[in-house]
């Protein structure tokens, strides 16, 4: 037992000590200092010179997501484009046909917003043109946008008075080419040596040991996993995602890609200290994250560790876990600690699947994408934390009788609505998504027996992890759900765009308000917001706000198929 343990602890500490001279680098990247990676220069004023961008020219907020929308409105246009007419394009050796228009759409969107959810199967799904131009693209830039974003809101929590907040695209492509890029190169290179497909031909013929023909389906596999993890996107090459052989082959590959998917989110907490010269709020930011992530971890660990007692019943040993689902090569232990860092963080790929998890591992994936506060995405996790982070000093404020500040500016009504607007939605789109869904079913189960392969209380958390997944912005799911439907298709489609513009535009908004106000000097009865009391009172809002709301539908699901078994 103490192996596998030590394996996943030795994971989260590789991580960390990766994760904060990163988090320095990034501080002096985007501030413009003198730094290692400015080799990449003469390729950035190129691509300028390029596109005819001004990277000195500063932006407000306003113009900040205005730039934000309008690149990502010409990506999906592309992606739509290729995926309705991939079967008649080039680079296509296995001959997948073209996306039907609701898939091409969901797909589209799915990758636009970083989800990465996939109601197909790559290797069936998508041409080589597909996988190359539309998804692995997409998952480097979008990656690259969440963390202009948060960039954004750095440059707007500075001591000072402004209402420019640097550039977009200046902040957008340096986080390509200092950080995704030769992230990527690096991780595909490791991939690559220990055997995943790196190539563009068609399905290798080969006879298994048991004489029988078959066709092993490859492709540009190793770059497009090395991003699907740095830039916490999630989308699998294969069907399987990273449980199959060819995408994940051993455990090195395994803590690999997994340090890869928790490096940013981890680098930009401590970036963010660095930047506004305030490293004690980073740790008390990274504190909270990591006593959320622990608190979901625990419970997944043990129970994926102890079996199935249902199996037990049956006299099947349970020496080495929960192994349903899961891959030998792994283990329980390391695919509890996949499961809770690719749902935490918004990375969404998976090593085993979810479907197959012990009820509470189930339960405690679902919290992690239902809080979306804990460490969370390329930037974009930030952004979540910091809209409760407004509510937490605004409340704390009021208690002890005093304006609510935060970093010498005042809290006030414009930046609370906003804040809560920003995390009432996630709750309301998983809900009234899992609602209608459900009403759906119920009234016409015969119509719609294609969606549930088990009605029950576990039929229920399918459904609502497919809302919850999609609203933060993770991709994975509990597979055994009919996803690929025009109702799954457009319903988590609508869900996926409010879910991951509104969160963005929200926390940057705030930031901008906040910037344009006159610096309050601290005195004695200023808040301090960089202790451990106030990461308490941070943590309770989460818990208070978002798990809380979840927890009649966590009941009925997860919590109601744990009591079936013990």
């Amino acid at each position: 037992m103490t192996s596998p343990l030590f394996g996943i602890a030795l994971i989260f500490l590789v991580t960390l000590a990766l994760a904060l001279p990163l988090g320095r680098l990034l501080a002096r990247v985007f501030q413009g200092e003198k730094n290692a990676l400015d080799f990449m220069a003469p390729v950035e004023r190129a691509l300028f010179r390029l596109a005819g961008i001004d990277p000195s020219r500063e932006m407000t907020w306003q113009q900040h997501m205005l730039a934000l929308l309008a690149i990502n409105l010409v990506w999906f246009v592309l992606a739509m484009a290729i995926l309705c007419t991939q079967g008649s394009l080039p680079l296509n050796p296995d001959g997948n046909p073209s996306m039907s228009p609701d898939l091409a759409f969901n797909t589209a969107i799915s990758f636009l917003v970083n989800c990465n959810l996939q109601h197909y199967s790559g290797e069936s799904g998508l041409s080589y043109l597909s996988q190359v131009v539309v998804i692995t693209f997409l998952q480097f830039v979008t990656a690259a946008t969440g963390i202009a974003a948060a960039v954004v809101v750095f440059n707007a929590l500075q001591a000072r008075t402004t209402d420019k907040l640097g550039n977009f695209y200046h902040y957008f492509v340096k986080s390509l080419t200092r950080l995704l890029l030769p992230g990527s190169l690096i991780i595909a290179l490791v991939l690559a040596f220990n055997g995943t497909p790196m190539t563009m031909q068609g399905k290798q013929p080969l006879i298994t040991v048991q004489g029988d023909t078959t066709a092993v389906s490859r492709g540009p596999v190793a770059a497009m996993v090395a991003i699907k993890e740095l830039g916490t996107n999630g989308g699998g090459f294969f069907g399987a995602n990273s449980a199959h052989p060819l995408e994940n082959p051993n455990y090195l590959t395994n803590a690999t890609e997994n340090v890869a998917l928790m490096l940013i989110p981890f680098a930009m907490v401590f970036a963010l200290g660095f930047y506004l010269k305030r490293p004690r709020l980073a740790y008390m930011i990274f504190g909270v994250m990591t006593v959320g992530f622990l608190a979901l971890l625990a419970p997944a660990v043990y129970y994926e560790m102890h079996g199935n007692p249902a199996i037990a019943k049956m006299g099947v040993d349970q020496n080495l876990g929960a192994m349903e689902g899961k891959e030998v090569r792994f283990g329980a232990a390391a695919s509890a600690f996949w499961g809770i860092t690719n749902t935490v963080i918004s990375c969404g790929s998976v090593n085993s699947m979810h479907d197959s998890h012990m009820p509470l591992s189930g339960l405690a994936e679902l919290l992690g994408m239902m809080t979306n506060a804990f460490y969370g995405g390329c930037g974009v996790g930030l952004l979540n934390f910091f809209a409760y982070l407004i509510i937490a000093v605004f409340i704390a404020g009021l208690m002890v009788g005093r304006t609510p500040e935060f970093l010498g500016k005042k809290i006030e009504a414009r930046e609370m609505k906003i804040a809560v607007l920003v995390t009432l939605l996630h709750p309301l789109l998983i809900l009234a998504g899992t609602a209608l869904t459900t009403h759906l079913y119920a009234g016409n189960p015969t119509e719609y027996a294609g969606w549930l392969a088990n009605p029950g209380y576990h039929g229920f958390s399918q459904m609502l992890y497919e809302f919850t997944s999609s609203s933060a912005n993770n991709g994975s799911g509990f597979e055994g759900l009919g996803d690929n439907t025009p109702w799954w298709n457009i319903s988590t489609g609508v869900v996926l765009l409010l879910s991951r513009y509104l969160p963005i535009i929200g926390p940057v908004a705030i930031a901008g308000l906040l910037a344009r106000k006159k610096v309050v000097p601290e005195g004695a009865g200023t808040l301090p917001a960089d202790t451990a009391t106030f990461g308490v009172m941070v943590l309770a809002v989460i818990v208070i706000i978002a798990a809380l709301a979840f927890f009649p539908a966590l009941a009925l699901g997860p919590l109601a198929e744990h009591f079936t078994l013990y």
